[in-house]
């Protein structure tokens, strides 16, 4: 019992010291030079907005926003709550691991699954997917200890982590439902005869029934929002791409979670688990979802095939472990570039030249073109230079013009960045028609200057600057890796009632279009 129990201790102190690891490692990577990235303003916007829901998304992420602009909206707690979750994520498949059995060497691999492939950067971008994957991975933990225990506590731990879940990402839907409808192909389908499975469920859905009326109340606009992601972006999602990329996002250590999969597949206990990865890739693939989507179904299958690995080396295979960390560690090394931005841009973008990083589509835009930097890598620069010539040009408008002067973005980065910097630039808010900013424009905004930034060359050739005294274009953003290289800053002076009665318009016609 000693043993066993000093065993435990050891495993644990190695599984804390891990997370603790996982943690700090990001922060040494990622070069200083980056600034948040454009979907985190927006995240950090919905911070100073607090409401139970949102255009894009569900409120969780708003919680950790508003402490992060509590707490000055450093760099530093920007990238925390995403790291946070990722530890508490690793800790979650580490428990797992132990309830199987395993102990150090599995715990390594794990690790390393989670620092050598896509959740390196997942967990480092303040973005809804960290706790996403966190939840699906405690609702994969919660039925794994409920299938080891049979003890209720678990079923209710499944119905708070489903419903938490939904209100970081709607698409714990998916792996809910996955999950679920996988038990019925399996011997624990009994849980569905349980009473404390529906008491659990009925907990869950008051939790989550906030974000419910929300929704009702706003007109569904996550419908409208899923609808026009799909016509802009998902119906391009190549059905072979997706396939490839569940290989390539976890590549270095790809051989952990099949190991885990086809494990799981074998076992009568855990078959359910594999089974409900099937069933989130075939969803998936029927909607066309983008590749990461399906990264929260990893976690469990890595401390499944991490376990079988461990047991598998013991004794006379024990070389393959060696095989096993020289693998993961080599091809980590190699994608860490990849995955988190370790240089500045030149050299970074020199680098990929020689690894002759374009060939695995890495660099690849929305545009379905090739750049220099990754997109997401592009979409951390050139922001305070934007908020600078902002700035610039709202402080040389005499005092007056100045005073009535609103700033108008195109897009949420925009507005988002704008705002981050504003109390370093002494600017006012900038608002935006764009996403869940739409929302956030005053009621009976009356403008008669306002500083337009936009990637657009001829706003001064549209109908709508007619209805003011002067146009002018003051300066463009010109970091060449910057995706918002080349987007303008407009100083329109003096506008007229034709032109607030156009504005007017079109923000009523904005709101409407996101109306269900």
């Amino acid at each position: 019992m000693s043993k066993t129990i000093f065993g435990m201790k050891k495993t644990n102190t190695l599984l804390y010291t891990l997370a603790l690891l996982r943690i700090i490692i990001p922060y040494l990577l990622q070069h200083p030079v980056y600034e948040p990235h454009r979907d985190e303003f927006l995240y950090l916007a919905e911070g100073h907005h607090l409401a139970f829901g949102f255009m894009e998304v569900p409120p969780m992420l708003s919680i950790f926003a508003w402490l992060t602009n509590f707490f000055g909206g450093g760099m530093f707690w920007v990238k925390l709550w995403p790291s946070l979750f990722g530890a508490a994520t690793f800790i979650i498949a580490g428990k797992i691991i132990q309830s199987l059995g395993g102990k150090s060497f599995a715990l390594i691999l794990l690790f390393f699954s989670f620092l050598f492939g896509a959740y390196l950067r997942m967990f480092f971008l303040f973005q809804p997917n960290a706790p996403e994957i966190f939840f699906w991975t405690l609702i994969a933990f919660s039925f794994i200890r409920f299938v080891q225990t049979k003890k209720n506590k678990w079923l209710y731990l499944f119905g708070v982590s489903v419903s938490l879940g939904m209100l970081s990402k709607y698409s714990v839907a998916f792996y809910t439902a996955s999950i679920l409808l996988a038990l019925l192909f399996t011997k624990h389908r009994t849980v569905f005869f349980n009473k404390h499975f529906w008491y659990a469920s009925l907990i869950g859905f008051l939790i989550f029934l906030p974000n419910i009326i929300w929704q009702w109340q706003n007109h569904f606009p996550v419908v409208i929002h899923m609808k026009e992601l799909q016509q802009t972006q998902l119906k391009y999602i190549n059905p072979a791409g997706f396939l490839t990329d569940q290989l390539l996002l976890m590549l270095p250590c790809f051989f952990v979670w099949l190991t885990g999969f086809f494990n799981a597949l074998s076992s009568k206990q855990y078959r359910f688990i594999g089974l409900a990865y099937l069933l989130v890739i075939i969803l998936l693939l029927m909607e066309h979802g983008k590749s990461y989507y399906a990264a929260g179904v990893y976690p469990p299958l890595f401390a499944l095939g991490a376990t079988a690995l461990e047991k598998f080396t013991i004794a006379k295979r024990k070389y393959l472990r060696y095989v096993f960390v020289f693998f993961a560690v080599g091809f980590g090394l190699f994608v860490v570039p990849i995955l988190l931005p370790v240089l500045p841009p030149q050299p970074l973008a020199d680098l990929y030249v020689k690894m002759n990083i374009a060939k695995t589509g890495t660099l690849k835009w929305e545009d379905l073109k090739d750049h220099p930097l990754p997109q997401d890598f592009a979409d951390m620069l050139g922001w305070e230079e934007m908020a600078q010539k902002v700035a610039k040009a709202y402080h040389a408008l005499d005092d007056r013009d100045r005073k009535n002067t609103i700033i108008f973005c195109n897009n949420y980065g925009m507005a988002g960045a704008i705002n981050y910097y504003a109390r370093k630039y002494n600017l006012p808010e900038a608002y935006s028609d764009n996403a869940s900013f739409l929302y956030w424009l005053p009621t009976g905004l009356q403008i008669k200057n306002f500083i337009l930034v936009s990637d657009d060359p001829d706003e001064k050739q549209h109908d709508f600057a007619k209805g003011f005294t002067s146009v002018t274009k003051t300066d463009s953003i010109t970091n060449k890796f910057a995706r918002e290289k080349g987007d303008y800053i407009y100083v329109f002076i003096g506008a007229d009632d034709n032109f607030r009665k156009f504005f007017k318009q079109k923000i009523e016609k904005d709101k409407a279009e996101f109306k269900y």
